[in-house]
């Protein structure tokens, strides 16, 4: 399917507002409690990871030469680093001496430096020195740089591919350079739930849960289960409307834009999403750490940040989504406490939440389950 442009999904918007309708599924999905308490499954689960090019930050992450970032993806150490010539690349994080972690966090350096034994490398994964190397007989040095593994830069986005050479699908062009260059990282926070992943990505992908769960934060801002459900490859854009995109009936169809009167959620499949908002957008990358544990990374980038009025809009934005985030983890994690009560074999989603009908069948497809 293709995205709709700007005027359509706003019409798309304003009729399911005037009907009281939203967009519908085709059909009800049971997905196996088991899906989410199997060891077996999530060890699929991060060999897929691992075949993919998986989004892991945005690119204003780094945003000089010499500027690094180690993470953990799918359970392999990986440090991305932006060389000397603007380039993205990624390797393993191990020097290739005893194998020691290279770097932690975040930062900016000229070159990468093993904490053991001060084995030197270059931005590009090059070996450029070794203390006594005279210790080493017979040492190539173009033998021993960092091992790479594919990175991408697009979107605004930094993709990496650990065990294949393919970026990122082409269906993503529809989405455009969703992150343009005048944003800049604001906030970046790592936070452990305690959950399983694919619980805190379906918290992302339907609106039936805003009244309720949201009752003072984006409930008096928004509709509950009004949204817009797309899909583009194994990827979805769900919309939420604001309240204020009413007004939109009293302009000429072409001022009509999107920013300021809808949210969309766009889900990169399998593990991030990208939250659209008037003052911000978020990124939240879940990195599996075991079938009831998460590691969520969480980014705001903002092109608001230049003038006084912005920063304090923005300031708002950022109280009110951390409010949300809140609540939305408070039931993430009482959903997780109750698939363990052993009350449900099948979770059931209904036609409200096809965007996570999209998700597990596209899961499934992928892990090659039948």
């Amino acid at each position: 399917m293709a995205l709709l442009d700007e005027q359509s999904l706003l019409e798309r918007v304003l009729a399911h507002v005037e009907g009281g309708t939203t967009g519908l599924s085709d059909g009800v999905w049971r997905e196996p409690v088991v899906h989410y308490t199997s060891p077996e499954r999530l060890k699929s689960e991060l060999a897929l990871f691992r075949t993919l090019p998986l989004a892991v930050c945005p690119a204003a992450s780094l945003p000089d030469a010499g500027s690094y970032l180690a993470r953990d993806i799918a359970g392999v150490p990986i440090l991305i680093v932006r060389g000397q010539d603007r380039t993205v690349r990624a390797f393993r994080n191990a020097c290739r001496h005893r194998g020691a972690q290279l770097a932690e966090g975040a930062g900016c350096k000229k070159t990468i430096v093993c904490p053991y034994h001060a084995w030197t490398y270059g931005l590009d994964g090059r070996l450029r020195g070794v203390p006594d190397e005279h210790g080493f007989p017979g040492l190539n040095k173009d033998d021993h740089g960092l091992v790479p593994v594919s990175a991408f830069e697009r979107y605004g986005l930094i993709f990496v591919n650990i065990e294949g050479g393919e970026g990122p699908s082409p269906v993503l062009d529809q989405m455009g350079e969703i992150i343009g260059p005048a944003f800049k990282v604001i906030s970046d926070t790592v936070r452990e739930v305690p959950a399983n992943w694919k619980l805190i990505a379906e918290g992302f992908l339907e609106g039936y849960h805003i009244r309720h769960t949201h009752p003072e934060t984006f409930f008096p801002r928004q509709y509950d289960n009004t949204n817009v459900i797309e899909h583009f490859g194994s990827n979805n854009r769900i919309t939420y409307p604001y309240r204020v995109v009413e007004t939109l009936k009293d302009k000429p169809v072409g001022q009509w834009v999107a920013r300021n009167v809808v949210t969309s959620v766009y889900h990169l499949f399998p593990n991030v999403m990208i939250s659209t908002h008037p003052a911000s957008i978020g990124i939240s990358v879940f990195e599996p750490m075991a079938t009831d544990r998460t590691r969520v990374h969480s980014f705001i980038v903002s092109d608001m940040t230049d003038t006084e009025k912005g920063r304090y809009v923005l300031e708002k934005s950022k109280e009110l989504i951390a409010a949300a985030k809140a609540e939305d983890r408070f039931v993430v994690t009482a959903n997780q406490k109750g698939i363990k009560s052993g009350a449900n074999t099948h979770l059931t989603f209904g036609l409200f939440e096809g965007a996570i009908r999209h998700f597990h069948q596209s899961l499934a497809e992928a892990i090659g389950e039948p």
